[in-house]
């Protein structure tokens, strides 16, 4: 019970009927009191002009023939009419012969007070009258002529009016509370709909789409529910390719670990095929060091935990260190690294990170495209941006490896196995953490890789002989 009162549809169920009742009691009070009043003062305004008319004759008549006029009027007024002396006691005509008397009646001592004609409404016994008196001179005598009429057909009406209303009302809020409760359910079971999408994608459970077809606001809850379901399943397929492909990687240099610790163990082997395992055992440890590397460097930048620094980095000076650095790589597999690139192409960025990123795209380039083929290292300005471009002569990358290259454990069709496929991924997110980009442009015959970084903007003599100033 204490659910049923706590649900949505019976709360704007409750809603409506308040919202539906405090109207119809408005209805209510502007209709029936003023209907009431209308007629009330419709007839009153009758009975005015009436005995006004009457009065004239009145005072001309005299006493004996008075009760005759009473009786002629009343029947063409349609009203009561009386005459009644200054004392208020008893009458001196009245068309009436059961009506209730005028002793000491409050219109009527009104009218002998003021001297002028008086009107209102006055309730003799369970009955209410509208009445008028107006007081007049006969000889030195002073009267008063009363007229006077039962409002029981004016308040028949108003009471038909009031029971009209009042039955309308409750059917009101009865269909108010059927209908309320009717859409408030529709829409609650709506909100259900979209409760069970959101237990279902907390627990897991992606298969199945999250549809609403109202266009409301409960439906553009129900488009952002089901791009947040989508959302959810390619991580959660992301997550799952990448622990499959981290698995494989680590699981193959430590099986080629075991099998060389293993083969190592057979005393008759000699020293030249001895020194051959230790060379590949040291390759595949430094394969698990970069992966693990790797590893931690996606981590942090997953958990948002990859801090940069924004200071000024010489591009060209960092092109020349990265030459330096590959250049016995570059000579072992018979490439010829070339710097290139004008002076003074100054980057807003981190140092280590850029330098981390150019060593990426160098070790590709070397590793996979073919001996005796240049790689040239240029540091360049485009704009208000700071380039740093890698390019090679290689066999290019088809347009539509190009969007994958920098998906985590891509990697292209025939190029060398030893690769994590991470590194390009890496790179990009370093890329963009320090607002930069990182774009590539292949054909056939070459490739390029560019690193787009904001322009480090020194300030002018002026603007430091400023600032040096300044506190």
């Amino acid at each position: 019970m204490n659910r049923f009162f706590r649900s949505v549809g019976t709360r704007l169920s409750l809603a409506l009927l308040l919202v539906v009742g405090i109207s119809l009691g408005i209805v209510y009070l502007a209709v029936v009191p003023t209907l009431q009043s209308r007629l009330e003062n419709a007839r009153l305004a009758q009975l005015r002009s009436s005995t006004r008319d009457l009065r004239r004759q009145v005072v001309k008549e005299p006493i004996y023939a008075l009760p005759s006029l009473a009786n002629t009027e009343s029947r063409d007024i349609g009203a009561r009419v009386a005459i009644l002396p200054s004392t208020l006691t008893g009458s001196i005509a009245d068309s009436s012969s059961t009506g209730a008397t005028f002793t000491n009646d409050p219109i009527a001592a009104r009218a002998l007070a003021s001297g002028h004609l008086e009107s209102g409404t006055a309730a003799h016994g369970d009955k209410r009258y509208a009445e008028v008196a107006a007081p007049y001179l006969n000889g030195t005598e002073t009267y008063v002529l009363m007229l006077s009429d039962s409002l029981d057909s004016q308040l028949g009406s108003v009471h038909l009016v009031q029971r009209r209303v009042l039955q309308s009302a409750a059917a009101a809020l009865l269909i108010s509370l059927l209908l309320g409760y009717g859409g408030a359910w529709i829409f609650a079971r709506r909100i259900r709909r979209l409760e069970q999408a959101a237990e279902r994608i907390a627990g897991g459970r992606f298969d199945e789409p999250v549809r609403d077809s109202g266009g409301d606001e409960l439906g553009d809850l129900a488009v952002a529910f089901e791009r947040m379901r989508v959302r959810l399943a390619q991580l959660d397929d992301a997550r799952r390719e990448f622990v499959a492909n981290a698995s494989h990687e680590l699981r193959t240099p430590l099986f080629s670990l075991a099998g060389f610790l293993e083969l190592m163990d057979d005393a008759d082997m000699d020293e030249q095929t001895r020194l051959e395992f230790l060379d590949s055992m040291r390759e595949q440890v430094t394969r698990l060091t970069k992966l693990a590397s790797d590893l931690l460097d996606l981590s942090r930048l997953d958990a948002g935990r990859m801090t940069v620094e924004r200071e000024p980095v010489d591009l060209a000076t960092l092109a020349g260190d990265l030459v330096e650095e590959f250049g016995p790589a570059a000579r072992a597999s018979e490439h010829r690294l070339e710097p290139s690139g004008g002076e003074g192409v100054s980057a807003a960025a981190d140092e280590l990170r850029v330098l981390q990123i150019g060593r990426i795209l160098v070790e590709n380039a070397l590793l996979h495209t073919p001996k005796g083929t240049p790689v040239r290292v240029r540091a360049a300005t485009r704009g208000d941006h700071a380039v740093l471009e890698v390019e090679d002569e290689g066999g290019g990358i088809a347009p539509e490896q190009q969007e994958q290259l920098f998906e985590r454990f891509y990697r292209l069709d025939g190029t060398r196995a030893s690769g994590s496929g991470l590194r390009l991924a890496i790179a990009k997110q370093l890329a963009e953490l320090m607002d930069g980009a990182l774009e590539v442009e292949s054909d056939p015959g070459r490739t390029k890789f560019t690193l787009i970084l904001p322009a480090a903007h020194d300030p002018s003599p002026e603007s430091q002989e400023l600032q040096a100033v300044l506190p």
